[in-house]
């Protein structure tokens, strides 16, 4: 055998180091981010850091077909010369093979044509499941926190990061960490819910899932990056009107809007945060740099990066009119600590021209670009920048993860009447059913005799609640022959069950360019009441199923309705499991994550209010909510023991448990939320009624019981005293045991700081 000459060897060795030292150290994967970060930045142009601190839309002109051919229009071809940050929704339209290999091309061309070979960050969102074709539907946020199940919603995040990943997408504008508490917003769905604990529990579940259990440390390889949102205080817009003024004190940002937004910086180390649309006592949220920098990363120390809400780094000119040009408007943001302008063409795109001007400002663009490459180095976009379309074609929409979506609506469904224990009728029932009212849809029908065989079924929606148009939509009504054909339907049949509440056209975001989404009333529109009458009035029994993306003042069907499912916006599976759930193949445990008002008057409403807003009601109005936060029957029978405390004092460093035994007397399975509160009963200043601080779900056979602990530690008791302080007060506390805001067994104890 001929051996290699050592002329021959040598080259070869030459050759290696040659190609070692060719090899940058950024695209060395043995060195730190940090390090990698910091040997890009520096080879980098002005003009290459600031496309990596802009998005744009692939509207602009990314087309995917079919078969996952990629084709970019020549204004996307000169976006890309220097690379660019992300681009927002490629291949949504398509089905994830395809969505994969159109953005596995895409990725290569941006890869290829810039300079570094930077790869993009292509993002999405997730309000039910990736926002795109043929994923996994799941029910939206405000179903998720209507399950009290962390350990479920995380799962169902955990399906989402992986099943956005294999379309090859790496970020996702979600989860939502507002508090929502004004049922005008039309946005009320897309978050978790009026608890600030509620909504840290499930935000941190919802980030630690879809990030793939990310904990600061290492990558993020087969999942994708939160950007959380909106920094701070989006929902409690005036009004309830999208893109309104926001006034919150200091005391309730820290005590109630910031916890959740916490959590997801340093319990659950999110990727990304995106800004508010609003102000915040009268300073534009996009160019507060006591907010987005003080708070966000001084105190909190949040390592991701700050991303705009769309356009709203050139609206700080044009809108919120506290930038007198749009190069102000660009200094402002950036100075402020935005690092990403999402869609603009009037903001970032100014900076190389100020830069030039001012050389000082490069520090902040290497500030947040970044960020941004952080970001890429940790999702492995460096090393790994493509997928397996091979893994696409066999995991999205697992088995598994559809079982998850008809999980999500067992536990999100919410029984909020059931006289005489009507429900459920039996699944072997041959009945004749009337499936009426304006939520009925066209397969309603068909899953109802999916799931019971021997009975009849007839289906009429009877009439739309608006004409559908997308950007103001106008109630129509119905005419008098569709009341009868409704009302002919309803007596011929034995039992009948109406499909009433709002859908996407009478909840949705009030977007900027004059789409309205917003509501200035909360009762069911249309003649839905009328309509709930005159079922009643044939004598007949009537279970309604309550769809809608906003709470709604129910007073006339929660009358006259014989059982209330209250559904909200379930999944793909949702007809199919209110089937099974009124004949009875699975039990409702959902409980409501709002307060459900009587009136609009009553705003604001939230549980949790201050104690002395609770001291005078309204004329002619019954006092209190129509159902209480937190609230939800079972078709079990549960009974509560005498919980027990194990003091009667408790210190900084101590914890008390509160411990209660929870039965189940009744013929059904069950699903109890055991709730804790907690109140204080003097304080340096006017403090919350009550405030959730624990639950527990808890399975229950027929004639099972269990024992249900928790803990009370100082944590639980923090709060902005009267100094300002955010701290403990030594005083007399109560721990509220029971399964609502409005029920329960009290227990004191007392707090000793000193």
């Amino acid at each position: 055998m001929n051996r290699p000459s050592f002329l021959y060897l040598l080259l070869l060795l030459s050759c290696s180091a040659c190609a070692q030292q060719t090899t940058a150290p950024y695209q060395n994967k043995t060195l730190s981010v940090e390090e990698r970060v910091a040997d890009l930045l520096s080879k980098m142009s002005v003009e290459e850091k600031v496309m990596q601190m802009r998005i744009f839309h692939a509207n602009k002109g990314i087309k995917i077909n079919e078969d996952g051919e990629l084709s970019l229009n020549d204004d996307v071809k000169k976006r890309l010369k220097f690379g660019i940050a992300g681009i927002k929704n490629p291949g949504e339209h398509n089905d994830p093979v395809a969505a994969a290999e159109g953005n596995n091309a895409l990725q290569k061309y941006i890869i290829e044509n810039n300079r570094w070979g930077i790869p993009a960050l292509f993002v999405t969102e997730s309000y039910n499941g990736v926002d795109a074709e043929g994923c996994t539907i799941f029910g939206r946020p405000v179903n998720q926190a209507a399950t009290f199940n962390p350990k479920l919603v995380n799962k169902i995040w955990d399906v989402v990061g992986k099943e956005a990943r294999l379309r090859g997408m790496h970020m996702c504008h979600s989860p939502e960490a507002d508090l929502v508490r004004d049922p005008r917003f039309g946005r009320m769905s897309e978050a978790f819910g009026e608890d600030t604990y509620l909504t840290t529990e499930m935000v941190t579940a919802a980030i630690t899932g879809v990030q793939g259990g990310y904990s600061g440390q290492g990558e993020v390889k087969d999942h994708i990056g939160a950007v959380v949102k909106h920094f701070a205080g989006y929902g409690q817009v005036l009004g309830g009107t999208n893109f309104a003024a926001i006034e919150i004190s200091e005391r309730t940002l820290n005590d109630e809007i910031f916890p959740p937004f916490k959590a997801a910086v340093q319990d659950a180390h999110a990727l990304g945060m995106m800004a508010s649309h609003g102000d915040l006592n009268g300073i534009a949220s996009h160019g507060n740099p006591w907010l987005l920098t003080k708070v966000l990363r001084e105190q909190w120390g949040f390592q991701g990066y700050m991303v705009s809400d769309a356009n709203d780094i050139g609206r700080l000119h044009y809108f919120m009119k506290v930038a007198e040009t749009p190069d102000d408007a660009a200094l402002m943001g950036l100075k402020a600590g935005m690092d990403v302008d999402l869609y603009a063409d009037d903001a970032y795109a100014l900076l190389p021209k100020l830069v030039a001007e001012n050389p000082d400002l490069e520090k902040l663009l290497d500030r947040s670009a970044g960020r941004v490459l952080r970001t890429k180095f940790i999702l492995g976009l460096f090393d790994d920048p493509y997928i397996d379309v091979r893994d696409t074609e066999r995991n999205v929409r697992a088995a598994t993860s559809l079982e998850l979506a008809r999980q999500q609506d067992r536990e999100s469904t919410i029984l909020l009447k059931n006289e005489n224990d009507l429900l459920p009728f039996k699944a072997d029932d041959t009945r004749s059913f009337a499936l009426l009212g304006p939520l009925v849809k066209e397969g309603t029908a068909a899953a109802f005799r999916e799931v019971v065989p021997n009975a009849t079924f007839v289906a009429d929606a009877g009439f739309k609640l608006t004409d559908e148009n997308r950007s103001i939509p106008k109630l129509v009504g119905a005419d008098a022959g569709a009341m009868k054909g409704l009302m002919s339907k309803a007596k011929a049949a034995d039992v009948v069950v109406l499909f009433l509440g709002g859908d996407e056209y009478t909840a949705k975001e009030a977007f900027f360019n004059g789409a309205i989404g917003d509501r200035a009333e909360i009762h069911p529109v249309g003649p839905q009441d009328d309509l709930i009458k005159s079922v009643k009035a044939l004598g007949k029994p009537v279970i309604v199923v309550l769809k809608h993306r906003r709470t709604l003042a129910i007073n006339v069907i929660a009358d006259q309705a014989d059982a209330i499912l209250d559904s909200w916006d379930l999944s793909e599976f949702g007809d199919q499991s209110l089937a099974r759930m009124i004949f009875g193949l699975d039990v409702p445990s959902g409980r409501l994550p709002v307060t459900v008002p009587r009136s609009i008057g009553q705003l604001p409403f939230h549980y949790s209010g201050k104690e002395i807003n609770n001291k005078k009601g309204y004329l002619f109005l019954k006092i209190g909510p129509l159902y209480p936060f937190g609230y939800g029957l079972s078709y079990g029978k549960i009974v509560y023991g005498k919980p027990t405390i194990t003091g009667n004092t408790l210190r900084p460093d101590g914890a008390l448990t509160v411990n209660v035994e929870v039965s189940n007397q009744g013929q059904h399975p069950a699903q109890e939320v055991v709730q804790l509160y907690l109140k204080d009963e003097i304080g340096s200043v006017t403090r919350p009624d009550r405030e959730l601080k624990a639950f527990k779900k808890v399975n229950l056979p027929p004639g099972a019981s269990e024992m249900v602990r928790f803990s009370i530690t100082s944590d639980q008791l923090r709060f902005t005293r009267a100094d300002g302080v955010f701290g403990l007060e030594s005083g007399d506390y109560q721990a509220i045991v029971g399964p609502s805001s409005a029920e329960g067994t009290l227990l004191k104890f007392r707090l000793i700081t000193d």
